[in-house]
């Protein structure tokens, strides 16, 4: 091979790339930016040494040449020559950027366009962005912030010295920020992140921010409705408790004086007029429940507060307090109770008379032949009451509404005897406990509703007992067909006993004659007064039951009681009142109860006494005779009334009108004076001072008295204030009106962990 041949194969070895090799741990082709940092000083190096060596391959043509040799060596010159031409030809192409370096480039670009792209987009929505450093000086930003602010160059200043406000908001690095512009203060929704610049490789804070000033303003009309709407709910709230209270207060003292007034003797004819003035009292006091229930159910403070409570009576005593409401309209009322619900449960029983007395006597108010019958079960861990009822029933759109607030169906004359509030209170309260109220209707066929509330199956008492009460009674029962006899059949039956009922004289012969032929010995015959008549004419002689040994009871409805005249001389052993309570029924039929059944102004199963004596005092209260007591209250009659029955149960009993007046009494309490008091009775709202501060002062002993306990009587029954004044040192909290029994019976308590 020639010298200039051999001469070039060098040259192009030496200018030959070399072979590119993949990072190391990287996949080929895949240059990280750390390697391309790494190889440019190698790539330099290289360039370098190509100049040199095709520098001197030019020099070495031009001194051959100029020299002018042997031809021959013109030859290699030439060649020599060629070769530098080449190695600079060579060297310009080798100055081309690599593959990988146009890719960053193009790459960069892209970015570059679609940031152009956002921000356009952004400027037509008004949207600012900027980016600035860490300190807060403005890198960046969009024509959008200085159109703003009226500020053209806003590089290098800061937001805040542009009059931009920031509130913080609950999720970091955003806040809202107010800006003033020539239309009026604007609110932007700011959002910050921290990224690295690409061009400086600094951190910076780069932020978007949009107008969201009419979305704030709707936020805040928002809000300010609300809190009206809550200033409004919370004065309803205030003007129902104070209505509450003033009603109560003399409400109370009606109560009380018609109990006074009860346990004096007074005529048949009295006692009724005095019944009924006591079911108007009551009645409005239900009224005033159910419109505190209402206000506080909308106000989400309603609570329940179960205690283990017997189910009969409560029961018993509203279809008691309904009954003469239901026979002057010429219908009947009857209640059974399965042998499964146990004596003792556990629920709210306030609550669930209330209920009761609302769905009971809603269905009395549009039922006008027949009657009303109730029927309780336990179904699971909850107990179920059936109230059915023969009225005129229901279209499905009245169906739909009857449980909505305010509304009412029937005529004009019947929906003008209520409030349309009793059904729709009574399903929220079933619903806050977790029960429920449900309707079944049709027009001409009645209606059913039916109540249902959890009990705790924990309390459950032995039922077995229950079904054997009445084990080996045979009872007759003549009596016209309806849901008291309906239900007199079934208690009897649920009791363990068997009753045949007979509603004609057709029906009572075929029973004799049943009974005869199988042997059978009755027990008992129980007759209505309503056929009364016709079981002296046509079926007292018959044999059967002229031989028979049975008990005879007369059955009269509650306002005949007064009548002494009835059965006298017809060879009854005994009377009974319907509706009928379980416990008298069973003392009767068990032979156990002799005379006549009657019930006082509350409903309550007394025996009728000849010449009844004065009431003696409460057996509770007389253990605790003797004890002084500052009774505190500024209604005149409420101090008349409670004075009375405290005084009649032998308690000595000092009045004061109100608050000076009491802590005047209080600075003789350590005194051996003649009124030294031992228990204090005390209206909650009296004049000279806040209730619960002077309750609380009392007890603390501020006024120089010695720690006496405290009751409190009070109309006010707003959720957890009876909570509230226990917590303050209050030994007792009645509501008005206060139950005679149950006072003298907390005073009787007190009293006795008084002195032990």
């Amino acid at each position: 091979m020639s010298e200039p041949v051999k001469l070039q194969s060098r040259l192009q070895a030496e200018f030959a790339e070399a072979p590119s090799r993949p990072a190391h741990g990287r996949p080929d082709g895949e240059v990280t930016r750390d390697a391309s940092a790494s190889a440019a000083p190698a790539r330099e190096s290289h360039a370098a040494i190509r100049a040199v060596i095709a520098g001197v391959g030019l020099l070495c043509a031009a001194l051959v040449l100029i020299t002018g040799m042997a031809s021959g060596f013109y030859i290699a010159a030439a060649g020599l020559g060629l070769t530098g031409i080449a190695g600079a030809m060579f060297l310009f192409l080798s100055r081309r950027p690599p593959a990988g370096i146009e890719t960053m480039h193009d790459r960069g670009w892209e970015r570059s366009e679609t940031s152009e792209i956002l921000s356009a987009i952004h400027d037509v929505l008004g949207d600012i962005i900027v980016t600035r450093t860490l300190d807060g000086r403005i890198l960046r930003a969009n024509a959008v912030l200085g159109a703003l602010t009226g500020v053209a160059d806003v590089e290098g200043r800061t937001l805040e010295a542009l009059g931009l406000s920031f509130r913080s908001q609950a999720s970091a690095h955003r806040y809202d920020v107010d800006v003033q512009t020539a239309s009026g203060m604007r609110i932007y929704s700011w959002h910050d992140v921290t990224v690295r610049d690409p061009a400086s490789g600094e951190l910076v804070v780069q932020s978007i921010a949009r107008d969201v000033t009419e979305e704030r303003r709707a936020e805040g009309e928002r809000e300010k409705a609300r809190q009206r709407a809550e200033a409004a709910s919370a004065a309803k709230s205030r003007l129902l408790a104070t209505v509450s209270h003033e009603i109560r207060t003399p409400l109370s003292g009606i109560l009380g004086m018609s109990h006074l007034l009860g346990q004096t003797r007074l005529t048949a004819e009295q006692k009724n007029y005095l019944a009924g003035m006591r079911q108007s009292g009551h009645a409005l006091v239900q009224l005033v429940d159910d419109l505190l229930d209402f206000s506080s159910i909308e106000a989400g403070r309603f609570q329940l507060r179960p205690s283990e409570e017997p189910v009969r009576p409560m029961l018993e005593s509203v279809v008691e307090m309904l009954s003469p409401r239901a026979h002057e309209k010429g219908i009947e009322i009857g209640s059974f109770v399965s042998a499964d619900v146990p004596g003792l449960l556990l629920y709210d029983a306030a609550r669930l008379r209330q209920v009761l007395y609302n769905v009971v006597g809603n269905a009395v108010k549009f039922t006008h032949t027949g009657g009303v019958l109730l029927e309780t079960m336990l179904d699971g861990d909850a107990i179920v009451i059936r109230v059915t009822d023969t009225g005129p029933g229901m279209r499905p759109d009245e169906q739909a509404r009857i449980f909505e607030e305010f509304e009412q169906t029937g005529s004009a004359a019947q929906r003008s005897g209520g409030t349309g509030l009793g059904l729709a209170i009574s399903a929220r309260i079933l619903s806050e406990a977790g029960g429920a109220l449900t309707l079944e209707s049709a027009p001409g066929r009645g209606s059913t509703f039916t109540i249902r509330m959890p009990v705790e199956a924990r309390l459950r008492a032995s039922r077995g007992t229950r079904k054997s009460v009445l084990r080996g009674s045979l009872v007759f029962l003549l009596a016209p067909a309806g849901p008291a006899s309906a239900a007199l059949v079934r208690t009897i039956g649920a009791l363990g006993g068997a009753c045949h009922l007979a509603t004609s004289v057709e029906e009572a012969e075929n029973v004799m004659r049943h009974l005869a032929a199988r042997g059978e010995t009755l027990t008992d015959i129980i007759v209505d007064n309503r056929l009364a008549g016709v079981f002296r004419r046509e079926l007292a002689d018959m044999a059967f039951l002229r031989e028979s040994a049975a008990r005879r009871i007369y059955l009269v409805n509650p306002e005949d009681r007064g009548s002494r005249a009835i059965g006298k001389g017809e060879g009854y052993d005994s009377w009974l009142i319907r509706p009928l309570r379980e416990r008298s029924l069973v003392e009767v039929l068990r032979g156990r109860m002799k005379g006549v059944e009657v019930r006082d102004a509350i409903n309550d199963n007394r025996p009728i006494l000849k010449d009844p004596p004065p009431v003696a005092p409460d057996p509770r209260a007389a253990a605790s005779s003797g004890i002084r007591i500052l009774l505190a209250e500024d209604d005149p009659v409420n101090a008349m009334l409670v004075r009375s029955v405290l005084e009649r149960a032998g308690h000595t009993v000092r009045h004061v009108p109100d608050y000076p007046a009491l802590v005047s009494a209080l600075g003789g309490a350590t005194d051996a004076g003649p009124f030294a008091p031992e228990l204090i009775v005390t209206d909650l709202g009296m004049p000279g001072g806040e209730g619960q501060e002077m309750i609380a002062r009392i007890v603390r002993c501020d006024y120089g008295n010695a720690r006496l306990p405290v009751m409190v009587l009070t109309a006010d029954n707003r959720t957890g204030l009876a909570e509230e004044l226990l917590s303050i040192g209050a030994d007792a909290v009645l509501a008005k009106p206060a139950d005679p029994a149950r006072l003298l019976g907390e005073i009787a308590r007190i009293a006795r962990r008084a002195r032990a």
